[in-house]
């Protein structure tokens, strides 16, 4: 029934977008070329909408049976109008925070909240009255990372869509059907919404899919990974390696160049792939190939003895910081490791 309904979900989102277009047009949801964007003309951007009707359409077809299911659907039914606001009228950014940590109180109160993890060495560490501030971080940050990555025709969507399958997998792999029928109703709605949305785009998914799908992301990565090691935490900071370091060194990099952390930038993973001359498409098809290896690193990881995880997280964190250098990611003369190695041998 899980499989059926990620193909209902598939179908009633290559229905619905079409009319969400239409709808985006009419009502001007729509975005304007500026000199920090990729498009060329003015595009739909409301496509987020489509993702969630057929989000709900799936859980009305599956209705799984968990208390958290409430939770979930008022948390993102907020993240959704806090999504179709921006879309319409450009929120401030204070106003889209609030929204966001509306959204991530609800699903906390509804009992998704990490509360201890166990150490190697150390044993069980509890996060005690720190586990709700954690909690909420780590859904507000997810959900504003898939949102900085939203740059390029299916760029969001196709990394959503890795990382949906990634902890889907896992969650069959652990017998977690709450997790795995959550993870399929939101990877069928982006799959259907992708085909209008890979380049060239005929709509964008705006801030509404893709805080939505920050937002989900960030709480069934919560669920599947809660209240474990310390070496299954890092697994889903892997699945989302894009997204989340992309966010961290563009954080960096406002820092380094002394800019404001919410200064807007064309300094990003994909905006420094198009520079070194790669297609629009080619760029979105090397971020996804970047994504599916994260997703299977993690799941390597899951498998791992304790020293073959820290070994594996080393070779990560090693090849990461030798890309973000390789592409100036944070900015061209950022090349600390890279220096390192070529540094002449004194005699």
């Amino acid at each position: 029934m899980v499989y059926l309904t990620l193909l209902i979900c598939f179908i009633a989102s290559i229905i619905i977008t079409p009319f969400v277009k239409k709808l985006a047009i009419r009502i001007g949801a729509v975005d304007k070329p500026n000199q920090r964007k990729v498009h060329q003309k003015i595009m739909p951007r409301l496509g987020g909408l489509a993702i969630y009707i057929s989000f709900i359409i799936g859980l009305l077809v599956l209705r799984p049976d968990d208390a958290l299911t409430w939770p979930i659907v008022i948390g993102s039914l907020i993240i959704i109008i806090t999504g179709v606001l921006d879309d319409l009228v450009e929120l401030s950014a204070k106003y889209k925070l609030l929204g966001q940590i509306a959204a991530a109180v609800v699903v906390i109160l509804g009992g998704v909240q990490l509360e201890y993890i166990t150490v190697p060495l150390i044993g069980e560490l509890n996060f005690g009255i720190f586990s709700i501030p954690l909690t909420l971080i780590w859904i507000v940050g997810i959900t504003n990372a898939i949102n900085l990555i939203d740059g390029l025709d299916g760029l969001a969507a196709g990394v959503s869509s890795i990382a949906l399958i990634t902890i889907s997998g896992m969650a069959i792999i652990k017998g977690d059907p709450f997790v795995v029928s959550i993870g399929f109703i939101v990877l069928g709605s982006t799959l259907g919404f992708l085909l209008y949305n890979f380049h060239p785009a005929k709509i964008f998914m705006g801030d509404t899919g893709a805080l939505f799908l920050g937002y989900m992301i960030a709480v069934l990565s919560l669920l599947g990974f809660k209240n474990i090691t310390m070496i299954s935490l890092i697994i889903p900071v892997i699945i989302l390696g894009v997204p989340i370091s992309d966010t961290f060194f563009a954080i960096i990099r406002r820092i380094v160049n002394k800019q404001p952390l919410s200064a807007p930038d064309k300094s990003h993973l994909h905006h420094c792939l198009l520079r070194l001359g790669f297609s629009h498409s080619q760029t979105v098809l090397l971020i996804y190939a970047m994504a599916a290896m994260f997703g299977l690193a993690a799941i390597i990881l899951s498998q791992a003895t304790v020293w073959g995880a820290i070994l594996l997280i080393g070779l990560l964190i090693v090849g990461i910081e030798l890309v973000v250098e390789k592409i100036g990611l944070v900015n061209n003369d950022y090349k600390p490791l890279l220096k390192m190695v070529k540094a002449p041998k004194k005699m």
